[in-house]
C-alpha cells in the first residue's frame, strides 16, 4: 500500500492508463517513490524505465512518467520510437501540464492529465493493431 495514493486513487490512475493504451499500441507506465537517489530526476526515470523493461515494446513507443513524492521531483520520459516521432516541445509541454496540477497537490489528476495527452500522442503514430495488439507492459503503478 502506497502511503500517498488510496485505492481509489491508484485505480484512477490505472484506469487513466487503460483509456490512453485502448486505442495505441504503445505502453504507458507510472513509478511512485518517496525520494529520487539521483539529483536528476530524468536520469533516474531513465534506470526506472530499463528496469521495468519498457525497452523491450516491440516499437520502442513506452512512456514512464516518474515521480519521487517527498523530493517534489518528476520526469516524463519516452522510448526511442516514439522520442522521434512527438513534436519537439511534446515532453517540456507534458511536464508544464503536470507541474500545473502538482503545485496544487492534485498528482491524480496531474497524472490522469499526462497520461491522456500522452495517449493522444501516442495514437497519433502509434494507432492499435487491432487483435493481434497485445499489452506488453503492465498498467499497475510501480512502487520503490
Amino acid at each position: 500500500m502506497n502511503p500517498h495514493f488510496t485505492p481509489d486513487e491508484q485505480q484512477r490512475i490505472v484506469g487513466a492508463i487503460r483509456q490512453a493504451e485502448k486505442t495505441t499500441s504503445g505502453e504507458i507506465r507510472v513509478h511512485v517513490e518517496q525520494h529520487c537517489p539521483d539529483t536528476d530526476p530524468v536520469q533516474r526515470a531513465i534506470d526506472v524505465f530499463g528496469r521495468l523493461g519498457m525497452h523491450q515494446t516491440k516499437e520502442r513507443n513506452g512512456v514512464l512518467f516518474y515521480l519521487a513524492l517527498t523530493d517534489r521531483k518528476f520526469a516524463v520520459i519516452g522510448d526511442k520510437g516514439i522520442d522521434a516521432k512527438v513534436p519537439t516541445d511534446f515532453w517540456a509541454s507534458t511536464k508544464d501540464l503536470l507541474r500545473t496540477h502538482f503545485a496544487a497537490g492534485d498528482y491524480v489528476s496531474g497524472l490522469s492529465a499526462g497520461i491522456q495527452r500522452a495517449g493522444q500522442q501516442l495514437r497519433q503514430y502509434f494507432p492499435h493493431a487491432g487483435a493481434s495488439d497485445t499489452n506488453e507492459l503492465s498498467d499497475d503503478i510501480s512502487f520503490d
